[in-house]
């Protein structure tokens, strides 16, 4: 376990002369961080122009065996506009040792769909999942779907329906770096459900990209 170096004034009794003075002296002390526990969950929605969702979290530092207040940190999160925004969740212990955790919240009026499932890449006939983390709010096991010959370059992400047709793929990072979508299109008939988008980052082509649900 590491160690932390906390500063506190403390009494010294100077040599010869013996007189008092004010010394500062080092206090070691165990490096520990609180635990965050969001029972809630990382990922939420709200509609356009609502509030922060209620999350539920608590922190304890089982070292000091202590509780820690749980901070939101939404100065990122835009609730007039349409995307998914990061939330920061943090703790200290009693010497400010510190502990985060990054939550999602989408910003989305849509409500009363679900697009979970598996789909197929028109173009490359490779086969990706979809999963519903919050209302409209979606994971995908990769943007790109080279094909099932190029697993390693999958890069998973998150996107948004922000309308019956619309979607949007917001910036985030990926082992390529940054990456988003735009011209995200959703298409739902029954039994036809087709997601498209244009794939922006430096190391894939931005070439349309079309997914049918199988």
């Amino acid at each position: 376990m590491k160690k932390l170096l906390i500063l506190a004034v403390a009494a010294a009794v100077g040599v010869g002369a013996c007189k008092k003075t004010d010394g500062t002296v080092s206090t070691l002390h165990n490096y520990s961080t609180p635990t965050l526990i969001v029972s809630s969950g990382d990922y939420y929605s709200i509609p356009v122009g609502g509030p922060l969702p209620e999350i539920t979290a608590t922190a304890y530092d089982s070292f000091y065996n202590e509780t820690a207040t749980v901070v939101y940190d939404q100065s990122k999160l835009d609730n007039t506009t349409p995307g998914v925004y990061p939330v920061i969740a943090s703790a200290r212990n009693k010497y400010g040792m510190m502990s985060k955790r990054t939550l999602y919240v989408a910003v989305t009026d849509v409500t009363g769909y679900n697009l979970a499932g598996t789909y197929r890449r028109a173009e490359t006939s490779d086969t990706v999942s979809v999963t519903r983390l919050a209302n409209s709010f979606y994971a995908i096991t990769d943007l790109v779907a080279n094909g099932a010959s190029d697993a390693m370059h999958a890069v998973p992400g998150h996107f948004v329906q922000t309308s019956a047709t619309e979607l949007i793929i917001p910036m985030q990072d990926s082992k390529y770096g940054p990456v988003h979508g735009t011209e995200g299109v959703v298409l739902m008939a029954p039994g036809d459900t087709t997601i498209s988008f244009r794939l922006h980052n430096n190391a894939v082509s931005p070439v349309l990209r079309t997914f049918t649900k199988i």
